[in-house]
């Protein structure tokens, strides 16, 4: 199933993890829909502007896989209001100027997200829907 022109719901239910633990991490029907919202809303308007392809490390998690990769309990990627992503070459550089990119998406109001986070010195990069817990954060995990 297509959630967006480069994000599909494989791609964003897919999980090492679960595959080799056994853990069903099919989406349901809500799921998907915040799912379709995040790529449409958020990681396709980024793909375009970054001009080329977004890897997504986690999207959905659900509880058990959740659990299983050591997530917050209340984490967004459980509801499918989530994705860890970073580039294509994947070096830390990289991954900083596309947080950058994603910021002044932000300020050029082409995108609004719930939180965008440079997690463990931009190895990978947290990004969600804006929700009632969480608008227009930025955060640093070291």
């Amino acid at each position: 199933m297509t959630l967006s022109n480069h994000f599909s719901l494989a791609e964003m239910t897919q999980s090492a993890t679960a595959k080799r633990l056994g853990i069903d991490n099919t989406a349901s029907i809500p799921v998907i829909a915040n799912l379709k919202a995040l790529c449409t809303n958020i990681l396709e308007i980024i793909r375009m502007e970054w001009g080329e392809p977004i890897i997504v490390n986690s999207g959905f998690r659900c509880e058990k896989l959740n659990k299983a990769v050591g997530g917050a309990k209340t984490s967004d990627h459980i509801y499918g209001n989530a994705a860890d992503i970073r580039t294509l070459s994947n070096r830390k550089s990289d991954n900083l100027r596309l947080f950058t990119k994603i910021l002044e998406l932000r300020d050029q109001k082409k995108i609004k997200f719930g939180q965008l986070i440079d997690e463990h010195g931009y190895s990978w990069i947290h990004i969600s829907n804006p929700t009632k817990k969480h608008r227009n954060e930025v955060l640093h995990i070291k």
